[in-house]
């Protein structure tokens, strides 16, 4: 007799939410599916590159870093810089990860554990309107940022970039930091192909 093990229950719905999560629906061109899922991926080495050096104090910043005082910036002296720059990057990477919706059936359809909503079609413009007005923000601020960074070495406001500044072309870790944040330059007009693909099927199905 062969046994056949079968993975944990939670592990199996927990994968099975992933595949339902991720899997297109009918009609979506395959470079939308593509862009769409690789929107959490512009994000994604930005946050693990704070919390590893901010959370976790890995030693990747140049010299003596930023201090606490510096990176926290206007945080209440109440608030940990720890905490604040995981939850900055665990809510950076909820909302990219709503490029996916734009391709999958929850994008469409509301899904079960919407109060209220569930089963209901999406409205296109609730839909298409925070798409678009995110990408509308989103790629000219990092363009900004990026380019004002490494190029100018000012911040966004035109202000000169202090001398600790973590990312820059000096060293290693200043080329680590600038390869983090280098693929957020993608995420607004990665989200603007995607939000007309979008709209462009669902106009045409109604």
């Amino acid at each position: 007799m062969t046994l056949v093990s079968t993975p944990p229950v939670p592990f199996a719905r927990l994968r099975a939410g992933w595949a339902s999560a991720h899997a297109p629906v009918a009609g979506v061109p395959r470079w939308a599916r593509i862009a769409a899922m690789a929107v959490p991926f512009t994000v994604l080495p930005a946050g693990l590159w704070r919390i590893a050096a901010f959370a976790f104090h890995l030693p990747i910043l140049s010299g003596n870093g930023l201090d606490t005082e510096a990176a926290g910036g206007d945080l209440p002296g109440w608030v940990p810089l720890e905490a604040y720059v995981v939850l900055l990057s665990i809510v950076s990477e909820v909302v990219a990860f709503t490029a996916v919706g734009l391709v999958a059936g929850w994008g469409e359809v509301f899904p079960r554990w919407v109060p209220g909503l569930r089963g209901r079609r999406v409205p296109i413009t609730v839909a298409v309107v925070p798409g678009l007005a995110g990408a509308a923000i989103l790629t000219p601020m990092w363009t900004a940022s990026v380019v004002n960074c490494l190029v100018f070495q000012k911040n966004i406001q035109g202000r000169p970039l202090p001398d600790d500044f973590p990312i820059h072309f000096h060293d290693w870790q200043g080329v680590l930091g600038a390869v983090a944040y280098a693929p957020l330059l993608a995420w607004g007009p990665l989200l603007a192909a995607v939000t007309l693909a979008y709209w462009r099927r669902r106009t045409r199905a109604s």
